[in-house]
Parts: C-alpha cells; sequence; structure tokens
C-alpha cells in the first residue's frame, strides 16, 4: 500500500509550517504502508497541480493532506471539503480569489473517504488530542482537500483521499507571545503516523457519535 502524504509550506508570515514540520518526522513505512511525502505551495491552484502531478507519478492507495490551524487544540481530521475559495489573506503568491468556485463543474461539497473517526479514535490511543473537524475554512487547505476529492472522482477510481489540521507548534507561540494552544513537532508527527495506521487497517470508518451542536 501507497500512501501520499503532502504538507504545506509557510504562510500568513509565519517562518515554519508545523504541518511541514511534522510530516518530516514521519516514518517512511507505517503499517506496512509506503508513505510518499510532498512538500505542497500554500497557493491556489498550484497546490492541487502539484499534488495531482504526484498521484499521477506514483499511483497512491490514499491521499492524506495536511495543514495548518492555528488556535485549534487538537489534531482534526476534516470531515467535508467544500466548492468555495473565500480568502481573507493572500496565499504564497499573492492571490485573494473572493466567493469564487474552486471548479464550476464540481460538487457543491465533497466528503472525505479516509475513516476519519477511525483516525481521530487512533490518535486519541496514541496520547494526543483529536477531535472530527466539520469545517476546513475556505482557504488552500479547504481548496486543497475539495481539489483531491475532485480528481479521485474522475480519474483515481478506488482511491481514497481527505486532510487534517494541526494546532501551531510551540516556537511558533513563543514568536507571537501568545497564549495559542500548541502541540510539539514529535507529537503532530506520532499523531499523524497513527492516522495513516488507521488508514491502513480500516477500509470503512468506524460508527461512534462526533457531531458537535455549533
Amino acid at each position: 500500500m501507497k500512501i501520499l502524504l503532502t504538507a504545506f509550506d509557510p504562510f500568513g508570515g509565519e517562518s515554519i509550517n508545523p504541518a511541514q514540520e511534522a510530516v518530516r518526522l514521519v516514518p517512511d513505512t507505517v503499517a506496512g504502508a509506503q508513505i510518499i511525502k510532498l512538500e505542497v505551495p500554500t497557493v491556489f491552484c498550484k497546490s492541487i497541480d502539484v499534488m495531482l502531478q504526484k498521484a499521477r507519478e506514483v499511483h497512491p492507495d490514499a491521499i492524506l493532506c495536511i495543514g495548518q490551524a492555528g488556535g485549534r487544540y487538537d489534531m482534526t481530521p476534516e470531515r467535508v471539503a467544500i466548492n468555495i475559495n473565500d480568502a481573507r489573506i493572500a496565499d504564497n503568491e499573492g492571490n485573494q480569489p473572493i466567493d469564487e468556485p474552486i471548479y464550476p463543474d464540481g460538487a457543491p461539497a465533497y466528503f472525505s473517504s479516509l475513516p476519519v473517526k477511525a483516525m481521530v479514535e487512533a490518535i486519541r490511543s496514541a496520547g494526543i488530542p483529536a477531535s472530527l473537524s466539520n469545517t476546513a475554512g475556505t482557504f488552500v487547505c479547504n481548496h486543497l482537500m475539495y481539489g483531491v476529492l475532485y480528481h479521485i472522482e474522475r480519474e483515481m477510481p478506488g482511491v481514497r483521499g481527505g486532510f487534517m489540521h494541526v494546532p501551531y507548534v510551540p516556537r511558533q507561540v513563543a514568536r507571537h507571545a501568545s497564549h495559542a494552544p500548541c502541540l510539539s513537532e514529535q507529537d503532530i508527527a506520532r499523531g499523524i503516523a497513527a492516522a495513516l495506521e488507521a488508514i491502513v487497517t480500516h477500509q470503512t470508518d468506524v460508527r461512534t457519535a462526533a457531531g458537535k451542536e455549533h
């Protein structure tokens, strides 16, 4: 089994991206699966193009994309991506689309085809906080997740795909002199590895309550 694992480069004035830092620490093999790592730019359109080029080259069985969600307390597999670009800030090349569809011919939304609830349970079992998220935002993270699922539907039958957000790392919080939540690169890497193992061992998701009231 091969899993394509992507991580964004730093954006929004940050000098590091916890996704990028942690993915570097993830083993190259998890639960017998080969982990193929890829850095993607925090840029609309180009992020999808870079992911798609690599996916066409390596033919993965699953794709898991990792991104930063500063302010979140835990690691959060995403349930759904929506067909909208609405950027509060510019991406790394100055693009700032507002109220634009990602793909005009795409569905309004795509649900992750990864076992997101099993991933949450696996991360928690590794001693790391995790929860299921129902919004991937409207920036490049949601854009890439939507792009993965759009292209899986059209040209990669049988491939599973999805996205997971991770918190800041301590170095970022220290630089901001803020009280934002954070996890170490090592803990985030362990959480990613646990999520990858869940992807390998669960072809279908577990049935457990993970909803939210708001």
